[in-house]
Parts: C-alpha cells; structure tokens; sequence
C-alpha cells in the first residue's frame, strides 16, 4: 500500500525563542513507506539572533559551545537539502519550523528550499481523537519511538514514523494522498501557511 509513501521529515531547534535563530537541524527520510535514514545537523544561529536563552538550552541541551565549531546555517543548509532532494517535506507543527526556516534563510540571505510540504500536527487533528497533539502525545498513540524529545533527529524520525501510522490509518499511498485524506493539500514553502501548535 504505501510504495509511493516517500518523503523526508524535517525539525528545528532554536537558539532563544526568535523565530530564525535555528541551531539544529533533523531530518528523517522514508522511501517506500519505510525511514531509511536519519540525519542531525548542529549549527551556529544566524549572528543577529544568535544568542542561546537559559530556556531553550534546558530544553534541548545545545549550549554555545556545541555550535561554536560548527558551520554557520547558512553554510550547513547544503548538506540538509543534498539529503531532501526533490523528496516532500512533513513537519510536526510546519507552521514553527518552516517559518524558523524562512527566517533563518532571510537573516543569512541563503536561497529558500522550494519544498512542498504537509503538517503531522494537523493531520494528527483530523484523524486522531486526542487530549493533546504535541509531539509525545502523537507519537505514544500510535506507538511511535519518540527516544530523546527536542532532539532535532530524534523528533524527525518520531514526526516521520507518525506520518507512516497516519498514512496507514487513512490508506493513503503518498504524502499527497495523505493530506487529501485529510481535507487539505501540500503547502509550497514561501506561500501562505496555516497555524498549529507544537
């Protein structure tokens, strides 16, 4: 059923809470309805954002130091895009991290990733009768791993692994098919996006 499911999962984590100040980067690739790979990607937030808040190192635990060797965003998004290729993107939550994304791209002037993509935080809504839609809470519903939460690779292996339940559930072959189970379409990167919460 799900030999067209084939796209990469895509997750960010920020410096401090401005949107762009982007210091981890994960992405998680599936073919054929199976994750084949996962990548994490440390970098230096773009300079005029770059500074680490107290609360967003307790919550992923990448302080200065570990990005202090590490290439600028700007200098890393290549190695992301060369792993994504021409393949759709799913977020958890697409809103924060395709518009931490396209501001990243814009304080650093890196060209935006022409991506279509779609939202597991979303489609989760639609299809799934929850409390609450968070990432944890998708993942333990539908026995998803979710080993080390606000860990960029970890998170995009879990919204990946979520995204290939949902695609089950709805009987959808592909990640197009999937968001017209769910009575909406891939985004394209740049264009209006839609609001949801992480």
């Amino acid at each position: 059923m799900t030999t067209d499911l084939s796209f990469a999962a895509f997750d960010v984590e920020t410096a401090n809470p401005k949107r762009g100040s982007i210091c981890s980067i994960g992405v998680a690739v599936v073919r054929g309805g199976v994750r084949v790979a996962t990548h994490t990607w440390l970098c230096r937030p773009p300079a005029p954002i770059g500074e680490f808040s107290p609360y967003n190192v307790r919550v992923h635990k990448i302080t200065p130091a570990d990005v202090a060797g590490q290439p600028g965003f700007a200098q890393r998004l290549p190695e992301v895009l060369a792993v994504i290729g021409g393949l759709p993107v799913v977020a958890h939550n697409a809103a924060f991290d395709m518009d931490n994304l396209t501001r990243a791209c814009s304080f650093t002037g890196a060209d935006l990733p022409d991506w279509m993509y779609g939202c597991t935080y979303a489609w989760s809504k639609r299809q799934l009768s929850l409390e609450k839609y968070r990432l944890p809470y998708v993942a333990g519903a539908l026995g998803v791993t979710l080993d080390d939460h606000h860990h960029a690779g970890a998170d995009a292996a879990a919204t990946a692994d979520i995204a290939i339940g949902l695609a089950a559930l709805a009987g959808a072959n592909s990640l197009a098919d999937l968001a017209t189970a769910n009575g909406s379409q891939l985004q394209r990167l740049g264009r209006a996006r839609h609001r949801a919460g992480r």
